[in-house]
């Protein structure tokens, strides 16, 4: 076969994968409504289907079973959720311009996407129990840690500091914060929003001192 065929070949192939990796995405987020509602437990693929415009067939052609679809679907929704976050870091000119763009991108998701990542929750819970899960959970504690991380240095950059705590540990304190005021935000709270923005400030100024 010349370099010429060769070459051929190979885009076709990029674009046959290209085009399936759209189709995933495509699934995965007519899925993940479904997925957000009734978490990993109570949903199947058949549950799945039915409450979308796809068959069963198709997501089982697209999808090797459950485990699949919904860490795809996990995958696909944080690697969207990160832009929110990495705006703020592009924009903000002042330590003041970042507390309140993380503020305002936190009470959002909590309010806009709350079912979203109640799964993601889900998700990582059940990596404890299915190690199928664990390597698929690990890249994106990995991926949300270094999302943090971002915010966090550019704000000591703008602060004229350094963090107090390592990548790791700031990462838990911002997804603990996030976790419990999501939980009073399914709750009922109303105020669990605005009173997690106020967190958020709190945090960064204590870690980062100026």
């Amino acid at each position: 076969m010349s370099a010429v065929a060769d070459k051929s070949v190979d885009r076709i192939s990029r674009r046959q994968i290209d085009k399936f990796t759209e189709r995933r995405d495509q699934l995965a987020e007519a899925a993940l409504h479904t997925l957000s509602e009734l978490g990993y437990a109570r949903t199947s693929l058949r549950e799945i289907a039915q409450n979308s415009e796809f068959s069963h067939g198709v997501l089982h052609y697209y999808f090797r079973d459950k485990v699949d679809l919904i860490t795809h679907c996990v995958k696909f929704y944080k690697a969207r959720c990160v832009t929110r976050y990495d705006d703020v870091v592009a924009t903000a000119q002042t330590p003041e311009e970042l507390e309140a763009g993380f503020g305002a991108a936190m009470t959002a998701t909590l309010r806009e996407e709350g079912t979203m990542h109640r799964l993601w929750y889900d998700l990582r819970v059940q990596s404890m129990f299915e190690e199928s899960f664990r390597a698929d959970v690990a890249e994106i504690d990995k991926s949300l840690e270094n999302m943090i991380w971002r915010i966090v240095t550019r704000y000591a950059e703008l602060q004229g500091s350094e963090p107090t705590v390592s990548s790791s540990v700031m990462y838990a304190l911002f997804d603990g914060l996030f976790q419990q005021s999501l939980l009073a935000y399914l709750s009922g709270d109303e105020d669990a929003a605005n009173t997690l923005a106020l967190k958020v400030k709190t945090v960064l100024l204590r870690v980062i001192p100026a």
